[in-house]
């Protein structure tokens, strides 16, 4: 009877309690132990590897500090959306966390640390499914970002300190930074300047032409030409390897992900890259510098980047603060036409150098045929086979024949791998470009969120088949209830905060690349005219919201028009409050007057 009561009893904790049907794999049993600052890289491995095949699974870290090295850790050939470049140089990618084949699993971090030396890649899934990382922050020993602070500034003479986790040397004269296996060999350098906190472009090229002394620990003046810098005492360079040959974490072919309350306190090349995955959702996601270290930069290139993903893709309650590009890139690739190989087969190109390697379509998936200058599709078909022939080049069977009028030199938009995106109540902060990049079909809802100081557009949707190769049209976008604040301060005159630019090149009658996109109740805290251009976009409304007009400073200023609409039709601006003294201007280029619904009394033609 005892037995049956008890069997009883654990059946309704089963019931009741999921968590205790999970099997925890603590990793101070597998001899990972906090604080020790000695190499945990071989031990996690062995964890992970002992979990696979099993499902329910929380793999439960120690809590404190444990370092990794890529000695012993895992290491998987990985090509990445946007970071992969120069087909000479080994793909194989150091990864500390490697989720592969997995289902139904957490990383519960407890709360520890993961201190990252050398170039990692602190997580990476494939294939996976059902897949929690919770509680947990990521740093690196020697950020492969250098920063020094400006202390005093003369025509020959500039003064600097370096911050004590930038690593480097004096060489015959020349500083030179270095790290865990690695040197800088060229300077993509930004510059934070902390009263406005503005981060601009700036330029390394003085420093390295001029003669440095070091006059103490981490303290090196620079004997050189600086007339003309525009440096300032308290202006901090932060200046790295433009070459990208990592990622902060990779979700590659993988369903069901999600992320919460995750630190990521630096990342090297591309931030978090989400590939060809479906349902992902970030939730207090942090991406800054840790508290205390006195960095600023926590990201070497975007923050989350998601590429050829569907379903739902949502950021909620996330902040990033210091990357040198996007906060979010939400977008497809563009594949071009090189060869017609049959009645029913294609071959098609990865066109940008930064992606490739990676498979692009798959059976079942519904494809648009795009004319790349106009940007308008042609033609609708679905995959029955694709394979890669090459790292570049794909092989595309189709389950019909060829729409009659495909060519050589159109390109190919996955349109099944496209995602409905929401970010809700975020902070974006101290980015020299952009805040938020998104080019999807699908539902897109950017709500109750604060762009503060991004150095170009707050928000930009674009969409092209000649540069980046970056698709695809929207036709469904709210932005509401966000504060923009001082955005656009790097690309005066084109510092719109909000910009929708297709790079169609060739205008097509009755045809436009983007639709019904709603603006509205949003306050913009401005320091210059310019809101909101828009090109090729069809049912556009900017409404009830609020514009602040304040004075910061230095910061570029011009008398340029608040709306710029080239080719849009039924546009509306109504119901907008304007706390500025000058009249709001709207310009048009290449439409009527009866194509937009105005409050406003001044519009210009070009």
């Amino acid at each position: 009877m005892k037995n049956k009561i008890r069997i009883l009893f654990l059946l309704l904790i089963l019931l009741t309690n999921p968590l205790a049907a999970q099997q925890i794999v603590d990793l101070a049993d597998w001899g990972v132990k906090p604080n020790t600052f000695s190499n945990s890289s071989p031990a996690l491995r062995a964890a992970i590897e002992w979990c696979r095949g099993k499902k329910d699974v929380v793999l439960k870290l120690p809590g404190g500090r444990i370092d990794l090295w890529p000695e012993g850790a895992f290491r998987e050939e990985l090509f990445i959306s946007n970071s992969t470049e120069n087909d000479t140089l080994s793909k194989v990618r150091n990864i500390a966390f490697w989720l592969e084949d997995l289902e139904d699993f957490t990383i519960e971090g407890n709360q520890t640390l993961v201190v990252l030396h050398g170039k990692m890649i602190s997580f990476a899934l494939k294939n996976s499914r059902n897949i929690r990382i919770q509680n947990i922050s990521f740093d690196y020993e020697r950020p492969t970002m250098s920063e020094l602070t400006i202390r005093s500034v003369y025509n020959n003479v500039v003064e600097t300190e370096i911050h004590p986790d930038s690593r480097y040397m004096i060489d015959d004269g020349r500083i030179v930074f270095y790290g865990e296996g690695w040197k800088t060999n060229a300077h993509h350098t930004i510059l934070f300047r902390p009263e406005l906190e503005a981060m601009v472009y700036s330029n390394f090229r003085p420093f390295l032409s001029s003669t440095a002394i070091e006059t103490a620990p981490f303290r090196v003046r620079f004997e050189g030409d600086f007339s003309g810098t525009h440096f300032r005492p308290g202006d901090v360079l932060t200046t790295r390897d433009p070459y990208r040959d990592n990622c902060g974490g990779f979700i590659n072919r993988s369903t069901n992900i999600s992320l919460y309350n995750v630190n990521m306190h630096y990342m090297h090349g591309m931030g978090i890259v989400s590939q060809f995955s479906e349902n992902i959702s970030f939730r207090k996601v942090r991406v800054a510098p840790r508290e205390g270290s006195g960095r600023i930069i926590a990201a070497f290139a975007d923050c989350f980047h998601f590429s050829g993903c569907k379903g739902l893709i949502t950021i909620d309650s996330c902040y990033t603060s210091g990357s040198h590009d996007d906060p979010i890139n939400v977008h497809g690739t563009h594949l071009k036409i090189t060869d017609i190989l049959g009645e029913n087969k294609i071959q098609v190109r990865f066109m940008h150098h930064q992606s490739y390697g990676f498979e692009a379509f798959f059976a079942g998936d519904s494809i648009a045929f795009v004319n790349a200058p106009t940007l308008q599709p042609l033609a609708y078909s679905k995959v029955k086979s694709a394979k890669l022939i090459n790292l570049r080049e794909m092989e595309v069977e189709l389950e019909g024949p060829l729409p009659k009028n495909t060519e050589t030199g159109q390109v190919i938009e996955n349109i099944t791998w496209t995602p409905e995106v929401r970010v809700t109540n975020n902070f974006f902060t101290r980015v020299n470009t952009r805040g938020l990049l998104v080019t999807t079909r699908r539902k897109v809802v950017i709500e109750n969120n604060h762009f503060s100081h991004t150095g170009m557009h707050g928000i930009l949707i674009a969409n092209d088949a000649s540069s980046w190769f970056e698709s695809g049209p929207v036709t469904d976008v709210t932005i509401r209830n966000n504060i923009f604040e001082n955005c656009g301060y790097n690309s005066a005159p084109n510092n719109y905060i909000i910009s929708i630019a297709p790079e169609n090149h060739q205008a097509v009658d009755g045809f436009y690349v983007h639709r019904n996109i709603r603006i509205e109740e949003n306050i913009f805290r401005v320091f210059d005219s310019p809101l909101l251009i828009a090109k090729s976009t069809k049912n556009l409304s900017f409404l009830n919201n609020k514009i602040i007009r304040r004075d910061i400073g230095d910061l570029p200023q011009g008398n340029r028009p608040d709306f710029n609409l080239n080719n849009c039709h039924s546009v509306e601006i109504t119901g907008n409050i304007w706390d500025i003294q000058t009249k709001p201007v709207i310009k048009l280029e290449q439409m009527e007057e009866n194509e937009i619904k105005t409050d406003l009394k001044e519009i210009i033609r070009h």
